[in-house]
């Protein structure tokens, strides 16, 4: 580009990063209302205790589903549409929870998750929309800005049911539908920010400004082969992908168990009741160890570099595991565990991606991106439908090895695809 393209691109990029922080905040309570209901509705209106799992099995293959063809849609017609179009599905999703929740009608609650799962699908979205357009040097800041704006909507988004039930009774609806209406709301601002602000549009922007086509008409018909050839042929971006599965993997199984370890480590809940307070203690710092520290993870990222971020977080997730693994019956060191399992992922995430882009070229990336988000969320389902069963069979301690082993392979696999690349 010449000066004057790099300046226009400069002065674009702040008006993206705070565009897409300022959306995240508000996107990132659509998830949090269905995550602390989900199981609850679910029992409720199927009548089993078995299908207690099946609103987040929803949610997340809701995510991996779309995160493809919002990839898909982004490359027709720009970031700004696709962002917003995902969450107008969601919006949908969540009437349809509120729906489902006043007939009773299991059916419709489960196609009210799945849709609501394209909230989590444009967040991720969103961590690659932000480096369209940013400096090579900055990508690692400039993604986890991103990816921390996520903290705020991800903490809030679960204690919004006392708001929610409130709310419920000023409708005369059931109380368990208020939350829901909040959700939409905040998803509701999010795509009227991105659709008011997000001008002009990265990607195409990006296009323009590299000489291409900004809107090319055609669109790849097996789009999963199309992102999965483009990661094939490049080993840095197969190693990118490679570590962030490994990662979201280990982390999504490894912190499902742990409130179901702590529980049974303290008996029943009558009994102990200070557990259930450290359980959700826990499960705070681990969210806060995920999110919080992103900007950090950025900077280490633009400073030392991606793989070298990636491999430190991986090095933090195996002394997470260690911890859980080695000490299970020490709940101080659990809990260690988590937070450390929490910035081990988030170190991996950030820089992971920011390798996936740096790796690619601007034609490249939103397939590979595509590919990535979806197999994503195909690995967190995988780690939490195979968690249950592996604690079960191995208890927490097993559990934790397995991940340990899990980690450890992707790392030499990061060695070795990087050390191909030279």
């Amino acid at each position: 580009m010449n000066n004057a393209a790099t300046s226009t691109a400069r002065s674009a990029q702040r008006r993206i990063v705070w565009t897409l922080s300022s959306a995240q905040i508000f996107s990132g309570l659509g998830t949090g209302s269905t995550l602390a209901l989900g199981s609850i509705l679910a029992v409720d209106l199927s009548g089993s205790e078995a299908w207690a799992g099946s609103v987040n099995t929803a949610l997340t293959l809701g995510t991996a589903a779309t995160a493809i063809p919002l990839s898909q849609l982004a490359l027709a017609r720009g970031r700004r549409i696709a962002l917003a179009a995902g969450l107008a599905a969601a919006i949908a999703g969540t009437a349809a929870m509120v729906a489902a929740v006043i007939t009773g009608l299991f059916p419709v609650l489960l196609a009210g998750a799945f849709l609501v799962g394209l909230a989590s699908a444009v967040n991720l979205q969103a961590r690659f929309a932000v480096t369209d357009l940013a400096e090579p040097a900055r990508r690692g800041r400039d993604l986890s800005l991103v990816v921390w704006a996520i903290t705020i909507g991800a903490v809030a988004g679960p204690n919004m049911v006392g708001p929610g039930a409130v709310l419920a009774r000023w409708l005369g609806i059931p109380a368990q539908a208020g939350p829901f209406l909040i959700s939409a709301a905040g998803m509701l601002i999010g795509a009227a920010i991105i659709g008011l602000f997000l001008r002009p549009d990265p990607l195409l922007t990006r296009r323009a400004l590299d000489g291409h086509d900004p809107r090319p008409a055609a669109r790849d018909r097996s789009p999963w082969r199309a992102g999965w050839q483009v990661i094939r042929e490049h080993p840095t971006a197969r190693a990118a992908v490679t570590a962030v599965l490994a990662a979201h993997a280990v982390m999504v199984a490894v912190m499902s168990m742990t409130p179901l370890h702590m529980q049974h480590h303290a008996g029943e809940p009558a009994a102990h009741p200070d557990t259930v307070a450290l359980i959700g203690f826990t499960i705070s710092l681990h969210i806060a160890g995920m999110y919080a520290l992103s900007p950090l993870m950025g900077w280490l990222t633009d400073r030392t570099g991606a793989a070298t971020t990636v491999l430190a977080g991986m090095g933090t997730l195996i002394t997470a595991v260690a911890l859980t693994g080695l000490l299970p019956s020490n709940m101080t060191a659990v809990t260690a565990g988590l937070i450390l399992l929490g910035l081990g992922w988030s170190a991996v995430t950030v820089a992971g991606s920011t390798l996936l882009v740096s790796s690619l070229t601007p034609v490249q990336r939103v397939p590979a991106q595509g590919f990535s988000d979806a197999t994503m969320s195909l690995a967190g389902a995988a780690g939490s439908a195979a968690a249950g069963p592996a604690m079960g069979a191995i208890g927490y301690p097993g559990l934790s090895a397995m991940a340990a082993l899990l980690i450890t392979a992707a790392a030499v696999a990061l060695l070795r695809l990087t050390a191909a690349q030279r």
